[in-house]
């Protein structure tokens, strides 16, 4: 396994990434870990650095909803608007002119399946130009803000269920969540996810009590070094975005990722029934084509496209690859990330998960996408080398 530590350390000594902490591990538990760099000045990253997880939130979010789900709660199939009456204030954007935004009401109602699997319209504005220049022309607040007034930021970009974009589907989940539980979205994933499966360093809320262990931010600057840069969840948000508002370490999301390799279950507390989570880790996008977005602002993100050139899909909580793809995972294998460069993926035909984090933008630069492959392609020759016969 030495050439899955050289693969991290090199991508740090080249300024590929500012630090690195990656993790592997099967259904019994992880089986390689390795850290590089410095997550904060004098203070070397380990497996217990805290990230800003960002969209990895968005895996917790749609899992707090399968719970739902799994109890007989929720429908996936119920329209938002069912649950969520203000959801119908949500319209579509047909055209902005100069007299204003052009809106009406959709044909098709969006339902809780659409919200999971992002093809209810609703697009980032950092990698939707129609979504950016509403925002700019209404100035209408991002949802990065943490204003509740930021759910209805996003008009809908397209007929609900006939493309796919990424937006923030999750974050209007996790209201449904609230509003069928009754807790806050934070403290029913705490008590319904985190405490069972021993995810003891995952927070909603910043604390001083662990800001320390917080790693630090990097830009890449124009001339390729790395500088320092701020971006946070906001401290006291009016909600909690199901979407983004995670801080986790590497080891707590390794645990995370164990419950789906054992379909359910973590040192016997099962979350989730087998069959539902069987069921909601198929692909729920249907015929509809995961295709790339432009981004709107290169210096924070690339373009969005994941696994260029594959069949893609989406799950009720994951992007899915519906094909092998050759020394890397399986078909069938889930996916996502968060802004910040934390990545993970779950194989359960191999079982295999793991992870690779940095805190950096842009993200997806070729620089760490590079450093990622090169991971997996090891992680998987290790694994075929295990399993060999003889």
């Amino acid at each position: 396994m030495h050439e899955l530590i050289q693969i991290i350390e090199n991508s740090v000594s080249r300024n590929d990434l500012p630090f690195a902490v990656a993790m592997v591990e099967d259904r019994h538990g992880v089986w390689w870990s390795g850290a590089a760099g410095e997550a904060s000045p004098g203070r070397a990253a380990t497996v217990d650095t805290i990230f800003r997880a960002y969209s990895m939130t968005k895996a917790i979010g749609s899992t707090a909803a399968m719970i739902l789900m799994d109890r007989g709660q929720l429908d996936p199939d119920a329209t938002v608007e069912s649950i969520l009456p203000e959801f119908g204030d949500v319209k579509l954007l047909e055209s902005l002119t100069p007299q204003g935004a052009v809106l009406r009401a959709p044909a098709v109602k969006a339902t809780v399946r659409h919200l999971a699997s992002h093809t209810a319209g609703l697009g980032y504005e950092l990698w939707n130009d129609a979504i950016a220049a509403y925002q700019s022309a209404t100035g209408a607040p991002p949802i990065s803000s943490g204003l509740k007034r930021s759910l209805f930021s996003y008009p809908l970009q397209f007929e609900p269920g006939t493309q796919w974009i990424y937006g923030i589907g999750i974050d209007w989940l996790g209201q449904i969540v609230e509003r069928i539980d009754g807790r806050p979205i934070d403290v029913f994933c705490r008590q319904e996810i985190f405490e069972p499966l021993g995810m003891r360093d995952s927070y909603f809320r910043r604390d001083p009590a662990w800001s320390d262990r917080l790693a630090q931010l990097k830009m890449r600057a124009e001339d390729g070094a790395f500088v320092d840069f701020e971006l946070s969840p906001p401290e006291e948000p009016e909600f909690y975005g199901a979407g983004t508002a995670l801080y986790a370490t590497p080891s707590d999301f390794m645990r995370f990722l164990r419950m789906y390799l054992n379909e359910g279950t973590v040192d016997g507390n099962r979350i989730l029934g087998r069959d539902t989570l069987r069921a909601c880790l198929k692909s729920q996008t249907g015929p509809v084509a995961i295709e790339a977005s432009r981004s709107t602002n290169p210096a924070v993100s690339a373009d969005l496209d994941i696994l260029p050139g594959w069949r893609k899909s989406h799950s009720m909580a994951f992007m899915r690859v519906e094909e092998d793809i050759p020394g890397m995972r399986s078909a069938g294998s889930q996916t996502w990330a968060g802004l910040l460069n934390t990545h993970f993926w779950f194989d359960p035909a191999s079982d295999v998960a793991a992870v690779l984090m940095t805190q950096s933008v842009p993200f997806i630069e070729p620089r760490f996408i590079k450093t990622y492959e090169a991971f997996e392609r090891a992680v998987y020759a290790h694994v075929r080398s295990q399993r060999s016969p003889g």
